[in-house]
């Protein structure tokens, strides 16, 4: 399919005042995740309620082996806890592989051949996930076609601005907004053909809208930032590099060590879609007018306050702006983390509702759980994309947002982890733990803009 004739500018301003290949990129982001929320909406109640149940998990080509290595670091695993491990190690991984996949682009393949390549494997992921003797085989291919796509469609984001646009947070944003809508429909759409129809079903839907994101990709080449040419990287290699400067190795030395505080912040927003369906299954009450809600729905309710609190942010920002000055991304996600902290702690008193009565709780409390954490988690991850893409010393952009993306394979890992304990502690010391962890973020964040801000700030840029 040839590229679409349509020259790239980057002062252009037709995508809602941002040049048109956001839009392409942002509608492709879309789909892709569509595919991957999908798959993952349906994923931790497949292996706790079918796949890993005693009687049926001898069909997993490997699992035998998988299990062994796992319960040799922590013991024997109920079904629920082995669930809630490979659920939490295959969230994490999504975010460690990128890393290569930067690699594989800055330096072999480039960023749209590694595209394609990312998005081909993950569609043959989710229709595998049709065969549950392919169900190890299925994620190694999801893994590693989001780590050639993720950081890379990420990047060609920060490519379309240069390094002094102050567009850029609000076009991470507005990408960011994009997922949003993704994750709104994925569990309508997925998981409602997964519990009602047969989880084979939900997962090839997933790979379908794989197979779509792919197609508007390819489409929208002519408006993404050119490719440097095949001879560009041997030339330039020829060329004397310019050694980091002592600025460029204490920004990058903080960002990597800011990682493990970032992997706090997104405790109680991870943990949404690992242990709270599982949480919610045991003591929420989900019929509603005489219909049994699915509890992949509760997703999509996430998503809707995820997509209402990122637009809110958005346009509080910009009106923000008008009056004084905006504040830096790590303050944003220093508030963020705090707010966000307020969901979980949130579900403390549910808990301890649930403690005094003996009865399930509400629906609603699904609601005030994902409006709390949207609108402070509005303030991390997208506004953490911004940072990491700024700050990054050039032509290693791909892979510092590959790094930025450690701090998502390390915090699910943990909470995959933290998931265990559902089932061995209360419920208001299991979520009380949670707004703890957060909270904690965010005040090292506050601690390192007072100690760090000016390593962070950006650099001045020449007057044109």
């Amino acid at each position: 399919m040839p590229a679409t004739p349509a020259p790239f500018m980057r002062g252009d301003r037709a995508f809602l005042g941002h040049p048109a290949g956001l839009g392409w990129l942002s509608f492709c982001e879309l789909w892709e995740r569509f595919s991957y929320y999908g798959m993952q909406t349906l994923l931790v109640l497949y292996l706790s309620n079918y796949l890993f149940l005693p009687e049926n998990i001898g069909q997993v080509a490997g699992i035998h082996a998988l299990r062994s290595a796992i319960e040799n670091v922590t013991g024997p695993r109920s079904t629920q806890q082995l669930a809630s491990i490979v659920f939490g190690l295959y969230a994490g991984l999504v975010y460690l592989t990128p890393i290569f996949g930067g690699l594989l682009a800055d330096r072999l393949l480039g960023r749209t051949k590694t595209v394609v390549l990312g998005a081909s494997l993950m569609a043959l992921g989710h229709f595998l996930m049709a065969f549950e003797v392919f169900f190890l085989l299925a994620l190694a291919c999801l893994l590693l076609g989001v780590g050639c796509f993720k950081g890379n469609i990420a990047a060609q984001v920060g490519a379309l601005y240069a390094p002094g646009d102050q567009r850029r947070a609000s076009a991470f944003q507005i990408f960011m907004l994009a997922v949003q809508i993704a994750v709104i429909l994925a569990p309508i759409v997925c998981g409602t053909l997964g519990e009602k129809v047969g989880w084979h079903w939900g997962f090839g839907a997933a790979g379908v809208g794989m197979v779509i994101g792919l197609f508007v990709y390819l489409a929208g080449r002519g408006w993404l930032p050119p490719e440097t040419p095949r001879g560009a990287n041997k030339a330039a290699e020829a060329e004397p590099r310019v050694p980091m400067s002592s600025r460029d190795k204490a920004r990058f030395l903080l960002l990597v060590c800011l990682i493990p505080v970032l992997m706090l912040t997104i405790v109680g927003n991870q943990q949404f879609q690992n242990a709270f369906p599982l949480w919610s299954q045991k003591h929420m009450d989900m019929v509603l007018m005489g219909f049994e809600v699915p509890v992949t729905w509760l997703q999509a309710i996430d998503a809707f306050f995820s997509t209402a609190t990122m637009l809110a942010s958005l346009a509080f920002w910009r009106w923000w702006a008008t009056k004084r000055r905006e504040p830096d991304e790590v303050t944003k996600m220093a508030l963020g983390a705090l707010l966000a902290a307020s969901a979980p702690a949130l579900l403390v008193i549910a808990s301890q509702m649930i403690a005094g009565t003996e009865q399930k709780v509400s629906i609603a409390w699904t609601m005030g759980y994902a409006f709390l954490n949207d609108l402070g988690f509005a303030n991390i991850l997208p506004v953490g994309l911004a940072l990491y893409s700024r700050a990054a010393p050039r032509r290693m952009e791909g892979m510092f947002i590959g790094i930025y993306y450690l701090h998502l394979f390390i915090g699910n890992t943990f909470v995959g982890w933290l998931a265990g304990f559902l089932n061995e502690m209360s419920g208001t010391q299991f979520w009380a733990l949670h707004a703890g962890l957060v909270a904690a973020a965010g005040v090292l964040l506050l601690a390192v803009k007072l100690v760090f801000g000016k390593v962070l700030e950006p650099e001045a840029q020449p007057a044109a």
